[in-house]
């Protein structure tokens, strides 16, 4: 179900529960800033979720209220995990929902990863 992003956060999310250590993940990638895992309802052949280690909404939040350690280290965390993935050389698409018209259905920011193959459109024609 879609999500208010500008709502305030909310640490009973499911991405608040992995990062406590609640819930398990199968981890790509963890830093000071970022943890990365495989996700549970894969859309593609590799399909990786990256999320802040801070408590941010969406990327609206994220960009007006982290440091830039936060978002440099956010940033470069995405590129590692596509480099280590091997998706640089075939291609891979990034994708970060926010809101409702967007679809955001958890209220912690997520970078979506998707690669392995042809993804197709990026938005089906309406």
């Amino acid at each position: 179900m879609p999500i208010d992003a500008t709502r305030p956060y909310d640490d009973s999310n499911i991405f608040a529960r992995i990062l406590r250590g609640e819930i398990p993940a199968r981890k790509v990638y963890e830093d000071a800033h970022a943890l990365a895992f495989h996700d549970i309802n894969p859309q593609a052949a590799t399909h990786i979720l990256v999320i802040p280690k801070g408590a941010y909404v969406s990327w609206d939040d994220f960009s007006e209220r982290a440091s830039e350690e936060e978002i440099a280290g956010f940033v470069r965390a995405v590129g590692h995990v596509a480099r280590a993935e091997g998706l640089v050389a075939p291609g891979y698409r990034l994708l970060a929902n926010v809101g409702p018209d967007s679809g955001q259905e958890v209220p912690h920011l997520h970078v979506h990863i998707f690669g392995g193959g042809p993804l197709g459109p990026m938005i089906s024609p309406r």
